[in-house]
């Protein structure tokens, strides 16, 4: 359990650590000097079945609120501190009020300096206090009168702390990735650069690789302290110090975090849920400069009202944070707004979209929002999930809401979701998807009966008239389904029906006789536009005009600027692609390893492997080339041409130029001047 001492300044806090636990947490020189506490302070009580309650002590005066605001972040319990003499002062009331729009729930209020007054001023002091959180969070939080001179009332104090804490238990550190927020970075000689500060979700452990965010700077996880013994490990609701390798000291400051690269998500835009204390005098009006605190962050902003609408003092109410530097938030963070001189609390809140869109305007944004306040993730997804015409952004709720994989895969199975897509995850639901299926197949089959000579549907076209929310990969991987079971073919930019033949006449069936023999026995290399029309007795033209259209029917493919290929015989070089590929330790192979697994020459290989690059099966990567995806669903199975004999590689033969016309010279190369 993580406690933080609230209050005003001289009302005894870190006197009262000092007697709890031993530990003076004034450390600084100047803190000495001066006998006040102007940065954060930490002390450890060990409790008796094992385990620590970790007091972070904050300063009281009303220049470090800016500490105290670093100190309260992440905390399980407050300790607010009311001086018996003084009783409740302006610290007073601006700490509770930062605990109360913190939401921290449980506490409980000590008053010292028990042996300065009599029974009746302390009875005064109760009043008042009571009075003072009757409308808060700690409301019922017990009173303890105490003087850490006398030692009056601190057995009670400790007793009741040690309660707390066994009852309370631990948090739960499972099922989110780490997020562990920096309130001090210093140098050890001989160990480099140490963080300390509070894990707020999931667990860390020594040799974890890690980010510091939001710059990004990837570190890793040399050792871990907690109360200054080393630990294997630290999680949700632990203090501790991580001694990091991979950043200097002067790269960490206060502010940062320390979190699982799935979750650095830099933002300055936060969506949130704002409050207004009500003892503000005037409305919160849109684009006011503000300070925003997040756990141990301190940087400036605006606030963004929509237009016309302003804040009044104790109202509530969604707002846009509009801020001046990078920040890492999560769905769920609690914050804290000051003004712009950073002298007054103005109020806080809730951020609900860490990562939201430029754009907030219209309903649909105002739907999500709310979808997004509900309860908990599985909630928040089923209600995202209402609308079936809006797809989830798979990621960015899983990053926004701290959630494994796992985690996030059964709240999908509970909201019904399916993802689609692997760069960018959409989440449809299962009924959403059967209804473009089915429309997806029936618009197919009424673009064929309008246009039967067509060769198919533009995917993009249909894409924007049916699912403009989806985006082109989304889109692909649902096709790619209907594809599997046979319901539509995709060829290229093209969706048409199976086995649907724009060249499907009398005059076409007798052309295909005479020209399929002849490139399927070609094989490999077969002949030239140009050669091959005279080889079968058929004008360039007709016979030109006759592959296009084969080609877009997706019998044929054509390769280099005049070559022809059966749809099966590409299927065959993919395939020797494929096993030549998987010869190779890392899978990838030159051109020349290729020519000599099919046995020709080397120019119309590396044609066939630009042609298979064009349908994305093979993607080159220098002068090297490796699979990209599968070729059977766009060219069929197929198995891998047999080894060429020993010596017999194809040469491609070089075109005779036309009659009638003079050869070109080729250019001069290497001319020395």
């Amino acid at each position: 359990m993580i406690v933080a001492t609230a209050g005003h300044i001289d009302h005894g806090k870190t006197l009262l650590v000092k007697t709890l636990t031993g530990t003076d947490t004034d450390r600084l020189p100047e803190e000495k000097a001066r006998g006040i506490s102007i940065d954060l302070g930490f002390a450890y009580l060990p409790l008796p079945q094992g385990g620590l309650i970790g007091f972070v002590d904050v300063p009281g005066h009303e220049r470090f609120v800016r500490n105290m605001l670093a100190g309260v972040s992440g905390i399980d319990y407050a300790l607010l501190i009311v001086a018996a003499d003084d009783g409740v002062m302006p610290q007073t009331v601006e700490h509770l009020q930062i605990l109360d729009l913190l939401r921290i729930p449980r506490g409980a209020v000590a008053i010292t300096k028990t042996d300065r007054v009599d029974a009746a001023r302390i009875e005064q002091v109760r009043a008042q206090v009571q009075a003072l959180l009757a409308p808060t969070l700690l409301a019922r939080a017990p009173l303890l009168p105490v003087s850490a001179v006398s030692g009056s009332g601190i057995a009670e104090l400790k007793a009741l702390l040690l309660r707390e804490a066994e009852a309370r238990g631990g948090r739960s550190a499972t099922g989110q990735h780490l997020r562990y927020a920096i309130d001090r970075a210093f140098s050890i000689a001989g160990s480099g650069t140490v963080v300390t500060g509070t894990v707020f979700n999931g667990r860390v452990r020594t040799g974890d690789r890690l980010v510091i965010s939001p710059a990004g700077r990837e570190v890793r996880v040399r050792g871990i302290q907690i109360h200054g013994k080393s630990a294997e490990q630290a999680q949700a609701g632990e203090r501790c110090a991580l001694n990091l390798t991979g950043a200097d000291v002067e790269s960490v400051r206060r502010g940062d975090w320390v979190m699982a690269e799935a979750i650095h998500r830099p933002t300055q835009l936060l969506d949130v849920r704002l409050s207004m204390l009500p003892g503000e005098s005037r409305p919160l009006k849109h684009w006011t400069p503000v300070h925003l605190h997040l756990a141990t962050a301190d940087v400036t902003a605006r606030v963004s009202l929509r237009r016309g609408e302003a804040l009044p003092p104790g109202g509530n109410g969604i707002a846009r944070l509009v801020l001046d530097e990078t920040v890492s938030a999560l769905h769920g963070d609690r914050f804290i707004l000051r003004d712009q001189s950073a002298l007054r609390t103005l109020g806080g809140g809730l951020v609900i979209d860490p990562l939201p869109p430029a754009s907030r305007r219209g309903k649909a944004r105002a739907a999500v929002l709310a979808a997004l306040e509900s309860a908990g993730h599985k909630e928040a997804l089923a209600a995202l999930a209402a609308d079936p015409k809006r797809p989830v952004d798979l990621g960015h709720f899983e990053a926004a809401f701290n959630l494994l994989p796992e985690i996030a895969a059964e709240a999908c199975a509970a909201a019904g979701l399916v993802a689609l897509g692997k760069e960018k995850r959409i989440g449809v639901t299962a009924a959403r998807i059967s209804t473009l299926e089915d429309a997806v197949a029936a618009k197919v089959e009424a673009f064929h009966r309008a246009q039967p000579q067509a060769p198919g549907i533009e995917i993009e076209t249909l894409r924007k008239e049916l699912a403009p929310e989806l985006d082109a990969e989304g889109f692909g991987q649902l096709l790619r389904a209907l594809a599997d079971a046979k319901r539509v073919e995709i060829h290229s930019s093209l969706l048409r029906k199976p086995g649907h033949d724009t060249t499907a006449n009398s005059a076409d069936a007798r052309l295909w006789e005479t020209v399929q023999p002849a490139l399927a026995a070609a094989g490999f290399n077969p002949p030239t536009l140009r050669e091959l029309a005279p080889q079968l007795k058929l004008k360039d033209a007709i016979l030109k005009d006759f592959l296009y259209r084969q080609m877009k029917a997706g019998n044929v493919y054509r390769v280099g600027s005049d070559r022809f290929y059966l749809k099966s015989t590409m299927a065959v070089l993919a395939a020797t692609a494929k096993a030549v590929s998987e010869k190779q330790p890392n899978g990838l192979y030159t051109a020349a390893q290729y020519r000599d697994a099919i046995g020709i020459g080397r120019t119309l290989a590396i044609e066939i492997l630009e042609t298979l690059d064009g349908l994305a099966i093979t993607q080159r990567i220098g002068d090297a080339r490796k699979m990209r995806k599968d070729f059977a669903p766009i060219l069929g199975a197929a198995d891998p041409a047999p080894p060429p004999p020993p010596g017999t590689v194809a040469k491609t033969q070089p075109q005779k130029p036309a009659a009638g016309k003079p050869q070109q010279r080729p250019p001069f190369r290497n001319k020395r001047y």
